[in-house]
């Protein structure tokens, strides 16, 4: 996963160190989902996504912050597969709403359904 997550990321260097003690976190939170697709025991995609308690969704949202899939299994329906998984748990939580951002995969997640529906804004602190 760590190879998968370095080539994800655009942002920042993904340190070995850092996403050891990011996925120690990850596995103890009871709001964090980590899903993992892999074939022949190696791992082809991932979704690491949250859901948390709102106002304005009369319940839980939930969260995609990192779906990756190997380039040579996209379009295969991996990414697919990991979202319906992961929209399946989070209703079943009580989750009214998923959201993400992307730079990259606007027509992946129109295709599955998702609408565009706001402006993302960060800083790096």
């Amino acid at each position: 996963m760590f190879e998968l997550a370095r080539l994800m990321a655009i942002s920042f260097d993904v340190s070995r160190h850092a996403f050891a003690l990011s996925y120690k976190a990850i596995l103890e939170s009871s709001n964090a989902y980590l899903l993992v697709a892999e074939v022949s025991g190696q791992v082809i995609g991932y979704l690491l996504g949250f859901d948390h308690p709102s106002f304005f969704a009369n319940g839980s949202v939930a969260w995609v912050e990192e779906l990756a899939v190997v380039p040579k299994r996209r379009r295969s329906k991996v990414g697919s597969h990991l979202m319906a998984d992961f929209e399946d748990r989070v209703r079943q939580r009580g989750s009214q709403l998923v959201a993400l951002a992307t730079t990259r995969a606007s027509s992946f997640y129109e295709a599955i359904g998702y609408k565009h529906r706001a402006d993302y804004f960060r800083k790096v602190l």
